[in-house]
Protein backbone atom coordinates (compact mmCIF):
# COMPACT_ATOMS: atom_id res chain seq x y z
CA UNK A 1 0.00 0.00 0.00
CA UNK A 2 2.92 2.50 0.72
CA UNK A 3 4.45 1.67 -2.29
CA UNK A 4 1.38 1.98 -4.39
CA UNK A 5 0.63 5.57 -2.24
CA UNK A 6 4.11 6.57 -3.20
CA UNK A 7 3.76 6.09 -7.04
CA UNK A 8 0.47 7.98 -6.59
CA UNK A 9 2.65 11.17 -5.51
CA UNK A 10 5.57 10.58 -8.35
CA UNK A 11 2.85 10.51 -10.82
CA UNK A 12 0.20 12.93 -9.42
CA UNK A 13 0.79 16.63 -8.51
CA UNK A 14 -2.77 17.12 -6.71
CA UNK A 15 -2.06 13.55 -4.15
CA UNK A 16 1.48 15.43 -4.33
CA UNK A 17 0.07 18.37 -2.43
CA UNK A 18 -2.14 15.72 -0.15
CA UNK A 19 0.71 13.85 0.78
CA UNK A 20 2.96 16.97 1.77
CA UNK A 21 0.31 18.03 3.85
CA UNK A 22 -0.63 15.24 5.72
CA UNK A 23 3.25 14.98 6.48
CA UNK A 24 2.96 18.14 7.42
CA UNK A 25 0.44 17.14 10.05
CA UNK A 26 2.26 14.24 10.98
CA UNK A 27 5.16 16.91 11.63
CA UNK A 28 3.90 17.98 15.00
CA UNK A 29 5.02 14.90 16.62
CA UNK A 30 8.16 14.39 14.65
CA UNK A 31 6.68 12.19 12.09
CA UNK A 32 7.29 12.19 8.40
CA UNK A 33 4.56 9.53 7.73
CA UNK A 34 1.25 10.97 5.99
CA UNK A 35 -1.12 8.15 7.38
CA UNK A 36 0.32 9.55 10.74
CA UNK A 37 -1.13 13.25 9.41
CA UNK A 38 -4.04 11.84 8.72
CA UNK A 39 -4.78 9.89 11.67
CA UNK A 40 -3.78 13.23 13.98
CA UNK A 41 -6.37 15.06 11.18
CA UNK A 42 -9.22 12.71 12.36
CA UNK A 43 -8.77 12.89 15.90
CA UNK A 44 -9.39 16.61 15.40
CA UNK A 45 -12.12 15.95 14.15
CA UNK A 46 -13.50 13.69 16.43
CA UNK A 47 -12.59 15.93 19.39
CA UNK A 48 -14.06 19.07 17.22
CA UNK A 49 -17.52 17.03 17.24
CA UNK A 50 -18.24 15.76 20.13
CA UNK A 51 -17.22 19.26 21.90
CA UNK A 52 -19.24 21.15 19.75
CA UNK A 53 -16.44 23.52 18.37
CA UNK A 54 -15.95 23.06 14.41
CA UNK A 55 -13.22 25.80 14.14
CA UNK A 56 -10.84 23.15 15.62
CA UNK A 57 -11.40 21.15 12.45
CA UNK A 58 -11.54 24.11 9.95
CA UNK A 59 -8.34 25.78 11.88
CA UNK A 60 -6.05 23.17 11.60
CA UNK A 61 -6.51 22.27 8.46
CA UNK A 62 -6.44 25.40 7.14
CA UNK A 63 -3.10 26.73 9.16
CA UNK A 64 -1.74 23.37 7.20
CA UNK A 65 -2.56 23.89 3.77
CA UNK A 66 -1.81 28.04 3.95
CA UNK A 67 1.80 27.53 5.47
CA UNK A 68 2.26 24.56 2.49
CA UNK A 69 0.99 27.08 -0.12
CA UNK A 70 3.20 30.10 1.22
CA UNK A 71 6.46 27.80 1.81
CA UNK A 72 5.83 26.51 -2.26
CA UNK A 73 5.34 30.64 -3.10
CA UNK A 74 8.47 31.44 -1.63
CA UNK A 75 10.69 28.33 -2.99
CA UNK A 76 11.84 26.56 -0.27
CA UNK A 77 13.57 23.74 -0.45
CA UNK A 78 11.84 20.64 -2.00
CA UNK A 79 13.21 17.78 0.16
CA UNK A 80 11.98 19.68 3.29
CA UNK A 81 8.94 20.83 1.89
CA UNK A 82 8.08 17.22 0.83
CA UNK A 83 8.76 16.06 4.46
CA UNK A 84 5.98 18.62 5.90
CA UNK A 85 8.90 20.68 7.40
CA UNK A 86 7.03 23.91 6.34
CA UNK A 87 3.32 22.94 7.22
CA UNK A 88 3.01 21.81 11.15
CA UNK A 89 3.85 25.33 12.62
CA UNK A 90 1.39 26.88 10.54
CA UNK A 91 -1.11 23.50 11.49
CA UNK A 92 -0.53 24.36 14.99
CA UNK A 93 -0.85 28.25 14.60
CA UNK A 94 -4.78 27.22 13.19
CA UNK A 95 -5.62 25.25 16.02
CA UNK A 96 -4.30 27.34 19.05
CA UNK A 97 -5.89 31.08 17.16
CA UNK A 98 -9.30 28.91 17.23
CA UNK A 99 -8.70 28.05 20.72
CA UNK A 100 -8.13 31.65 22.17
CA UNK A 101 -10.20 33.86 19.78
CA UNK A 102 -12.95 34.00 18.84
CA UNK A 103 -13.98 32.60 15.85
CA UNK A 104 -15.74 35.77 12.79
CA UNK A 105 -14.46 36.62 9.39
CA UNK A 106 -11.91 39.20 10.29
CA UNK A 107 -10.49 35.91 12.57
CA UNK A 108 -9.84 33.49 9.42
CA UNK A 109 -7.99 36.31 7.44
CA UNK A 110 -5.83 37.29 10.74
CA UNK A 111 -5.64 33.03 11.43
CA UNK A 112 -4.71 32.76 7.42
CA UNK A 113 -1.72 35.43 8.33
CA UNK A 114 -0.28 34.02 11.06
CA UNK A 115 -0.24 30.78 9.47
CA UNK A 116 1.69 32.39 6.58
CA UNK A 117 4.16 34.66 8.95
CA UNK A 118 5.01 31.22 10.61
CA UNK A 119 6.92 29.67 7.54
CA UNK A 120 8.59 32.87 7.46
CA UNK A 121 9.67 32.67 10.60
CA UNK A 122 10.70 28.98 10.10
CA UNK A 123 13.14 30.31 7.71
CA UNK A 124 14.64 32.74 9.90
CA UNK A 125 15.02 30.30 12.47
CA UNK A 126 16.49 27.50 10.50
CA UNK A 127 19.47 30.44 9.39
CA UNK A 128 19.93 30.52 13.25
CA UNK A 129 19.26 27.29 14.42
CA UNK A 130 21.45 25.66 11.65
CA UNK A 131 24.49 27.08 13.44
CA UNK A 132 23.88 25.27 16.41
CA UNK A 133 23.02 22.34 14.71
CA UNK A 134 19.62 21.91 16.19
CA UNK A 135 16.12 21.74 14.64
CA UNK A 136 14.21 24.66 14.85
CA UNK A 137 11.20 22.38 16.52
CA UNK A 138 7.68 24.30 17.00
CA UNK A 139 9.50 27.49 17.90
CA UNK A 140 8.58 29.41 14.80
CA UNK A 141 4.40 28.14 15.69
CA UNK A 142 5.17 29.60 19.66
CA UNK A 143 6.86 32.74 18.87
CA UNK A 144 4.10 33.73 15.84
CA UNK A 145 1.25 32.49 18.30
CA UNK A 146 2.81 34.48 21.12
CA UNK A 147 2.84 38.02 18.53
CA UNK A 148 -0.69 37.43 17.00
CA UNK A 149 -2.30 37.07 20.63
CA UNK A 150 -0.41 39.55 22.57
CA UNK A 151 -1.68 42.00 19.12
CA UNK A 152 -5.06 40.76 19.68
CA UNK A 153 -5.48 42.76 22.67
CA UNK A 154 -5.45 45.92 20.81
CA UNK A 155 -7.37 45.01 18.35
CA UNK A 156 -10.77 45.26 18.57
CA UNK A 157 -12.37 43.60 15.76
CA UNK A 158 -10.71 40.48 17.01
CA UNK A 159 -12.31 39.28 19.64
CA UNK A 160 -10.88 36.99 22.87
CA UNK A 161 -12.04 33.52 23.44
CA UNK A 162 -10.28 31.55 25.73
CA UNK A 163 -7.29 33.74 26.71
CA UNK A 164 -6.11 33.27 30.40
CA UNK A 165 -6.24 36.70 32.01
CA UNK A 166 -3.40 38.34 32.92
CA UNK A 167 -2.65 37.91 36.87
CA UNK A 168 0.52 37.84 38.81
CA UNK A 169 1.88 34.68 40.06
CA UNK A 170 1.40 33.63 43.21
CA UNK A 171 2.15 30.60 45.13
CA UNK A 172 0.04 27.58 44.45
CA UNK A 173 -1.15 25.27 47.69
CA UNK A 174 -1.95 21.90 46.41
CA UNK A 175 -4.96 20.69 46.32
CA UNK A 176 -5.62 17.66 48.72
CA UNK A 177 -8.36 15.73 46.19
CA UNK A 178 -5.59 13.12 44.43
CA UNK A 179 -6.56 11.89 40.97
CA UNK A 180 -8.23 8.47 41.28
CA UNK A 181 -6.91 5.17 38.96
CA UNK A 182 -9.69 6.65 36.28
CA UNK A 183 -8.62 10.25 36.06
CA UNK A 184 -5.18 9.35 36.06
CA UNK A 185 -5.64 7.32 32.67
CA UNK A 186 -7.61 9.98 31.25
CA UNK A 187 -4.92 12.52 32.38
CA UNK A 188 -2.21 10.39 30.87
CA UNK A 189 -4.20 10.60 27.66
CA UNK A 190 -5.03 14.01 27.64
CA UNK A 191 -1.35 14.64 27.82
CA UNK A 192 -1.24 13.05 24.29
CA UNK A 193 -4.08 15.17 22.90
CA UNK A 194 -3.00 18.33 24.26
CA UNK A 195 -0.52 18.54 22.08
CA UNK A 196 -3.16 19.66 19.41
CA UNK A 197 -5.00 21.60 22.52
CA UNK A 198 -7.55 18.52 23.00
CA UNK A 199 -8.48 17.36 26.19
CA UNK A 200 -10.26 14.43 25.29
CA UNK A 201 -9.10 10.37 25.99
CA UNK A 202 -10.11 8.93 22.41
CA UNK A 203 -8.94 11.58 20.82
CA UNK A 204 -5.41 10.42 23.01
CA UNK A 205 -5.82 7.07 21.71
CA UNK A 206 -6.15 8.08 18.12
CA UNK A 207 -2.50 9.99 18.64
CA UNK A 208 -0.83 6.85 19.94
CA UNK A 209 -2.00 5.05 17.13
CA UNK A 210 -0.93 7.15 14.68
CA UNK A 211 2.54 7.71 16.18
CA UNK A 212 2.57 3.98 16.53
CA UNK A 213 1.84 3.30 12.65
CA UNK A 214 5.37 5.52 12.23
CA UNK A 215 7.07 3.98 15.11
CA UNK A 216 6.63 2.11 17.83
CA UNK A 217 9.53 3.75 20.08
CA UNK A 218 7.89 6.96 19.57
CA UNK A 219 4.67 5.70 20.49
CA UNK A 220 6.46 4.28 23.74
CA UNK A 221 8.42 7.33 24.79
CA UNK A 222 4.86 9.63 24.24
CA UNK A 223 3.16 7.30 26.66
CA UNK A 224 6.25 7.10 28.84
CA UNK A 225 6.67 10.67 29.19
CA UNK A 226 2.53 11.91 29.82
CA UNK A 227 2.97 9.14 32.51
CA UNK A 228 6.51 10.30 33.55
CA UNK A 229 4.91 13.88 33.29
CA UNK A 230 1.89 12.78 35.67
CA UNK A 231 3.96 11.53 38.51
CA UNK A 232 6.42 14.60 38.50
CA UNK A 233 3.53 17.03 38.76
CA UNK A 234 1.82 15.23 41.40
CA UNK A 235 4.75 14.43 43.62
CA UNK A 236 5.89 18.31 43.11
CA UNK A 237 2.93 19.52 43.72
CA UNK A 238 1.13 20.67 40.57
CA UNK A 239 -2.57 22.19 40.24
CA UNK A 240 -4.46 18.82 40.13
CA UNK A 241 -7.54 20.29 37.30
CA UNK A 242 -4.05 21.18 35.47
CA UNK A 243 -2.91 17.35 35.53
CA UNK A 244 -5.87 16.02 35.24
CA UNK A 245 -6.57 17.98 31.80
CA UNK A 246 -3.15 16.80 30.36
CA UNK A 247 -1.77 20.44 30.96
CA UNK A 248 1.32 19.20 32.35
CA UNK A 249 1.76 16.20 29.90
CA UNK A 250 2.14 17.97 25.95
CA UNK A 251 5.11 19.30 26.17
CA UNK A 252 6.87 16.80 28.52
CA UNK A 253 5.50 14.24 25.21
CA UNK A 254 7.19 15.74 22.53
CA UNK A 255 10.54 16.60 24.07
CA UNK A 256 10.42 12.43 25.22
CA UNK A 257 9.92 11.55 21.81
CA UNK A 258 12.25 13.96 19.98
CA UNK A 259 15.44 13.34 22.65
CA UNK A 260 14.62 9.55 22.30
CA UNK A 261 14.01 9.11 18.82
CA UNK A 262 17.59 10.33 18.28
CA UNK A 263 18.81 7.10 19.47
CA UNK A 264 18.37 3.41 17.45
CA UNK A 265 17.95 1.58 20.73
CA UNK A 266 16.49 2.53 24.32
CA UNK A 267 19.86 2.07 26.02
CA UNK A 268 20.06 2.89 30.12
CA UNK A 269 21.78 5.71 29.27
CA UNK A 270 19.51 6.71 26.80
CA UNK A 271 16.32 6.39 29.01
CA UNK A 272 18.16 7.75 32.18
CA UNK A 273 18.48 11.03 29.59
CA UNK A 274 14.96 10.97 28.52
CA UNK A 275 14.06 10.84 31.53
CA UNK A 276 16.14 13.94 32.89
CA UNK A 277 14.66 15.96 29.77
CA UNK A 278 10.91 14.79 30.43
CA UNK A 279 11.38 15.67 34.32
CA UNK A 280 13.17 18.91 33.56
CA UNK A 281 10.11 19.85 31.20
CA UNK A 282 7.94 19.46 33.41
CA UNK A 283 9.41 22.17 35.98
CA UNK A 284 10.28 24.41 32.48
CA UNK A 285 6.88 24.48 31.63
CA UNK A 286 5.66 25.51 35.93
CA UNK A 287 8.68 28.45 35.27
CA UNK A 288 6.85 29.45 32.28
CA UNK A 289 3.73 29.35 33.39
CA UNK A 290 4.85 31.85 35.91
CA UNK A 291 6.98 33.83 33.65
CA UNK A 292 3.96 34.54 31.45
CA UNK A 293 1.09 35.24 33.62
CA UNK A 294 1.21 38.66 33.73
CA UNK A 295 1.18 38.84 29.94
CA UNK A 296 -1.64 36.35 29.55
CA UNK A 297 -0.98 34.37 27.32
CA UNK A 298 -0.05 30.45 27.41
CA UNK A 299 2.88 29.23 27.05
CA UNK A 300 2.54 26.65 24.50
CA UNK A 301 5.50 23.95 23.34
CA UNK A 302 7.98 26.52 24.73
CA UNK A 303 8.93 24.29 27.51
CA UNK A 304 9.17 21.35 25.21
CA UNK A 305 11.11 23.58 22.55
CA UNK A 306 13.51 25.01 25.00
CA UNK A 307 14.11 21.95 27.00
CA UNK A 308 14.84 19.97 23.70
CA UNK A 309 17.22 22.50 22.50
CA UNK A 310 19.45 22.24 25.92
CA UNK A 311 19.64 18.55 25.84
CA UNK A 312 20.21 18.38 22.20
CA UNK A 313 23.21 20.53 22.58
CA UNK A 314 25.46 18.23 24.49
CA UNK A 315 24.50 15.20 22.42
CA UNK A 316 27.94 15.99 20.46
CA UNK A 317 30.41 15.82 23.27
CA UNK A 318 28.34 12.58 24.86
CA UNK A 319 28.56 9.01 24.48
CA UNK A 320 24.76 7.43 25.35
Amino acid sequence: MAGSWARLTESSAAVRFIDTNLRGSGQVMLQDNPLTGLLFLIGIGWSAVVSGSPQLAIGAPVGLVVATCTAIGLGVDRTALRSGLFGYNGMLVGMALSIYLAANPLFWAYLVVGAGISVVVMLAMVNIAKTWGVPVLTAPFVLTTWLMLLGSYNFAAISLADLPPPALPSIHVASAMPLDSLALVDAALFGVSQVFFIGNAITGVIFLLALLVSSRWAAAYALAGTVLAIAVAQTLGANSDAIAAGLFGFSPVLTAIAIGTMFDTPRPRVVFYVAAATIFTVITQAALNSALMPLGIPVLTAPFVAVTWLFLLPLRKLVL
